[in-house]
């Protein structure tokens, strides 16, 4: 990994090199393609954070954020929640601090936002990033999010 990843604006100069990442076949299942999170953050506007993460100029990710989400759904402030919505690192990027860089820069995000606490979602198992996040810190909550648990993160 380079001495200074980095996190990019999705813009149209760089759209292009953003849906062409794809994480390794057999974690296809696991997360959404790129284009994907991109049409969800075009219907969430304001909602969607969404980052390329470069190694140079070389893209070697993809993240996508949520930042003070009303998760009660009823308005009345009780659950607000920041965190990560999709982390894709590029098969042959993977094992090399991306991931790690990209959970750290969101954490940098919230706590820049006055946020504590950083939530995610995985995919349960060995096959998915459940050894990721549980060695990052995060707890899990005994929520689910469809076919995945949700882990937290305290932010200090």
């Amino acid at each position: 990994m380079a001495a200074s990843p980095r996190l990019e604006k999705i813009t149209p100069d760089n759209f292009e090199a953003a849906i062409a990442l794809k994480v390794h076949p057999d974690q296809d299942h696991l997360v959404a393609p790129v284009v994907t999170s991109l049409a969800e953050a075009y219907v969430h506007p304001g909602v969607a954070w969404p980052r390329l993460v470069l190694d140079g100029d070389r893209p070697v990710g993809f993240l996508m954020a949520f930042f003070d989400i009303d998760f009660a759904g009823d308005g009345t402030g009780t659950d607000i929640r920041s965190g990560l919505w999709r982390l894709n690192i590029a098969a042959g990027e993977q094992g090399r601090g991306y991931g790690r860089f990209a959970v750290r820069a969101v954490a940098a995000e919230i706590r820049r936002r006055g946020g504590t606490r950083l939530t995610a979602c995985w995919h349960p198992g060995k096959d998915g990033a459940e050894d990721f996040y549980l060695g990052f810190g995060f707890r899990l909550t005994g929520e689910t999010s469809g076919d995945q648990c949700v882990g937290e993160l305290e932010l200090a």
